[in-house]
């Protein structure tokens, strides 16, 4: 009678999961496009796993340790062989299903809008409705300072008492990725004003995280500086457009010429709506395939659905969830029913201050949730 019950005992306890934390993934296989992987793992065994910054998935306990296992580059035959005996599964069957989840998070990784749930048979999971332990991404205001001549929507007019240091920077980007926050944006303000952007996506770079960056492009027109960007890291890039004037074209085109992603964002005012479908006309036929588009004033929403209309019948690609300058609706608002909410806003995403100040999102600033250098993260996001 013992014997039997060690062996119902050992059949039937619950499989202990693997370690909570972050584990990551850059590959750039030879003669494939790079990619990145971000597994969450949680307590109870299941996970999170973030692909190329963009892609959330939730992953079953099992599903869990396979994508560690590809993090970890472990062999496919050990790999199998360890989820078979924890699982008490055959190893030809561990072996055969860890084949195919490879197989598929490498198409998904590698193939741009593709879906995961009609293609690929994974759970996708809209963010915003994922039960998260810290956010998926940090907007970061490095600075509120704009260039002279810039577009004032480009930045709020709160004024920031200082800004925070090149080593406390360091430290909130430390902090977010020992919280699981794969994913920076800096911006501003003008984000290149700061003589350390180069040293603070470096050390985005140097942790594992996914950076990306909205700028007006007035430094892009340096060939020289862009490139310093792209060396240290730099993974996606959007170009603010100004409202009043005509874009640089040099910044633009050396932008276009780069190895990154790149987007383009306008502001939709009463002064330039009528001239927004030549304007993205020319964005068009200059090789621009990503558009961004927000909102000065609401009364705007109407035609500004007609223009994201004429941006899908010309192929670009629509930038919906990404942080873009100050206005009174952006992208994701622009898809709810409610005109002030923001799905998403202090769960998928923070925003935070030049001061270090923490928002559920850009311009919710009578929402201050604490400041990332004098509270606990614990108080901040829960």
């Amino acid at each position: 009678m013992a014997a039997f019950m060690d062996w119902l005992k050992e059949r039937f306890t619950s499989v202990t999961p693997l370690p909570v934390g972050v584990y990551h993934l850059q590959s750039a296989p030879e003669g494939r496009p790079p990619f990145r992987l971000h597994l969450r793992l949680q307590k109870d065994g299941s996970g999170i796993l973030i692909v190329n910054a963009s892609t959330v998935l939730q992953l079953n306990p099992t599903a869990a340790e396979y994508a560690y296992h590809v993090i970890k580059g472990t062999d496919p035959i050990e790999a199998a062989k360890t989820v078979a005996a924890r699982y008490r599964v055959k190893k030809s069957q561990a072996l055969a299903d860890f084949s195919d989840f490879m197989t598929r998070i490498l198409a998904l990784a590698e193939t741009e809008d593709l879906d995961p749930v009609a293609t690929l048979g994974f759970e996708r999971v809209a963010p915003n409705s994922a039960a998260l332990t810290a956010p998926l991404r940090l907007d970061c205001a490095l600075t509120y300072r704009l260039p002279p001549g810039a577009d004032p929507l480009n930045a709020p007019a709160k004024n920031v008492t200082r800004e925070l240091t090149t080593a406390e920077w360091q430290q909130i980007l430390d902090l977010a990725w020992a919280q699981g926050v794969a994913h920076i944006v800096f911006t501003g303000g003008e984000a290149t004003l700061r003589a350390d952007l180069p040293d603070l996506i470096a050390h985005a770079e140097k942790n594992g995280q996914v950076t990306g960056l909205l700028t007006d492009g007035h430094k892009l027109t340096d060939p020289a500086y862009l490139e310093t960007l792209l060396q240290t890291g730099l993974d996606h890039l959007m170009m603010v457009l100004p409202t009043d004037a005509e874009p640089n074209w040099q910044a633009l085109q050396n932008a276009i010429a780069a190895d990154i992603f790149l987007a383009v964002h306008l502001t939709l005012t009463p002064q330039n709506i009528s001239g927004a479908r030549a304007q993205m006309q020319k964005l068009h036929t200059a090789g621009i395939e990503a558009l961004s588009l927000s909102l000065s004033d609401a009364a705007l929403r109407e035609e500004a659905s007609h223009l994201r209309d004429f941006a899908a019948e010309l192929g670009l690609r629509l930038v919906a969830d990404l942080p873009v300058p100050y206005s009174a609706a952006n992208p994701v608002a622009l898809e709810t029913a409610e005109e002030n909410e923001i799905p998403g806003a202090g769960k998928v995403w923070l925003y935070v201050e030049p001061d270090g100040d923490v928002l559920p999102a850009q311009g919710l600033a009578e929402n201050i949730l604490g400041n990332l250098l004098t509270d606990a993260w614990e108080k901040i996001y829960h």
